[in-house]
């Protein structure tokens, strides 16, 4: 990402010349001068002590340098960055390996895939990246409505290897999020616990964040070892240290979200951490928390560090990368949108609940159809009990008679959820969640595989930071989907929050800088 060491750039400069291009090589040191009598005045940038001036220096910023750096000793990356794991594999195993070969975190979108699709997912990780921990994992989902896939999902993590995974969704802390980080301790030869099994913790509200910076439960450990899960020794190291090092706050972000702005969640969640270290005689440092939602521009990647975040997480943005699974059709549709074109719809698995997911809303008819279809749910009714105007309209949402989808759908739940299947055969109103549900997953499938007939129907997960990344690349490089890879994107936030950065540590040294050095246009590196 450029040298190392700036230019030596003494001589005769204009003022706004010397800060601009202090602004443009964050990577030199500068020096001001140091009377403090008078205001601090720009006189030189580079290595070389300016002769005959009593100057300070001001540090050099690197990229590399933005976060917690305590982070990249627990996980080999280059830069504080996660590109995040979008569900459904549209981060996929592709994405994965170049987020890491850009020297980033990387996370495989594996929630809502199949087993034996999450398994070749990993194993193509692992493969390409080679022998050796590599900074990559994988998105454990809470899954509510499929009894034992949690279980599951974690038994293929453990047998594979996966040694970093994100949580998402989750409201409560589960037995086999902690079975997970438990296997992964031991007490190193110091006396200190060491963690071979990492967990990122996606929450975005404190009372839900607390359970996992805080240890284990003593009764979930006790229950997990009776049933031969974990050892008693593995209890007693989980009973000493947080559940999760990492918590990636996330505000308002594609997905499940719940709107909240990044300033307060990221207050709130370091207030919760202060409380639950004083509680539990933990050491804060133990516990590092990054922000996601709404990064999406190098002022928002350097407010996120400025804010103390130890890392950012980046979603919206990556979905129209190139190695996004999402369909070409979808991530054209992403790239036109700007920071209003998005709305919240019902989440496809957890419909009854009223939880609801941010999405795309340009170029859709998906939020409107799938809020519709809740409020006949919410109000109790049937498939046969509403109108034939409103049974025509579900029939056309659906592509097919409703009775056809219930019979795929019946065949589904019957398998994965039998309780549920025999509700449903004598509750016309849980028919009716079932089949809407079916719809909303669709509705992400169709948008992976761009099925040119159901456009209006594509679930396209997004935040308002797709539209802040468009207009901020509009005219650029970075404006052609094509040209959108995650290493291009990644390292031009990077290197523009360095910049953001830089001006920002010149205007708080007493420089008067000029609002338009706090901008950065993105170009493509090598």
């Amino acid at each position: 990402m450029g040298a190392r060491n700036g230019p030596s750039q003494k001589g005769r400069h204009r003022v706004p010349d010397l800060i601009k291009s202090a602004v443009e090589t964050p990577r030199a040191p500068v020096w001001l001068t140091a009377d403090l009598a008078k205001p601090p005045a720009l006189v030189a940038i580079g290595e070389d002590l300016p002769k005959s001036v009593n100057a300070c220096r001001l540090p050099p910023i690197y990229p590399e340098w933005l976060g917690d750096r305590a982070l990249l000793s627990e996980h080999p990356a280059r830069f504080c960055y996660v590109v995040g794991e979008m569900a459904r594999g549209i981060a996929t195993p592709r994405m994965v390996i170049e987020a890491v070969r850009a020297g980033c975190i990387g996370f495989y979108g594996s929630a809502g895939l199949p087993l034996d699709e999450i398994r070749a997912g990993v194993r193509e990780i692992r493969a390409a990246l080679g022998p050796g921990d590599h900074a990559w994992g994988a998105n454990l989902i809470h899954s509510p409505q499929e009894p034992g896939q949690e279980a599951a999902v974690v038994d293929l993590f453990l047998a594979e290897g996966v040694r970093r995974v994100s949580a998402s969704a989750f409201m409560r802390l589960t037995p086999d999020v902690v079975r997970y980080t438990a296997l992964g301790l031991s007490r190193r030869a110091d006396g200190g616990i060491e963690r071979r099994n990492h967990l990122f913790a996606k929450v975005s509200r404190a009372e839900v964040a607390e359970p996992f910076m805080a240890p284990a439960p003593e009764k979930m450990l006790r229950e997990l070892v009776d049933a031969g899960k974990i050892t008693q020794a593995q209890a007693d190291l989980a009973a000493q240290v947080p559940v999760a090092a990492e918590i990636t706050a996330e505000s308002d972000s594609g997905g499940h979200t719940d709107n909240r702005p990044a300033s307060v969640l990221f207050s709130s969640l370091s207030a919760a951490r202060a409380r639950v270290c004083a509680r539990h005689g933990i050491d804060e440092t133990a516990i590092r928390i990054g922000l996601a939602g709404g990064i999406a521009t190098p002022s928002s990647v350097a407010a996120a560090f400025q804010m103390g975040a130890a890392y950012v997480l980046t979603g919206s943005v990556n979905q129209s990368a190139v190695e996004s699974g999402l369909s070409e059709a979808g991530r054209r549709l992403l790239a036109k949108a700007g920071p209003a074109d998005v709305a919240m719809a019902p989440a496809a698995d957890m419909f009854e609940q009223g939880v609801e997911v941010q999405v795309l809303k340009r170029g859709t008819l998906f939020a409107m159809r799938g809020k519709k279809l809740h409020g006949f749910y919410r109000s109790g009714a049937s498939y046969e009990s509403v109108s034939a105007a409103d049974r025509k309209w579900i029939d056309d949402v659906l592509g097919e008679p409703f009775e056809s989808a219930w019979s795929a759908t019946q065949t589904y739940i019957r398998r994965v959820n039998p309780a549920e299947a025999k509700k449903a055969e004598s509750d016309g109103n849980k028919r009716l969640a079932l089949v809407a549900r079916r719809y909303l997953f669709q509705g992400a499938q169709w948008a992976r595989e761009g099925e040119p007939g159901r456009t209006a129907d594509y679930q396209i997960w997004c935040g308002p930071a797709m539209g802040a990344f468009n207009e901020w690349v509009a005219g650029t490089p970075l404006e052609p989907v094509e040209n959108r890879t995650v290493r291009q994107i990644a390292l031009n936030l990077l290197e523009g929050a360095a910049r953001v950065t830089r001006a920002a540590q010149l205007r708080s040294a007493g420089l008067a800088v000029p609002s338009q050095f706090f901008s950065y246009t993105p170009r493509l590196f090598e």
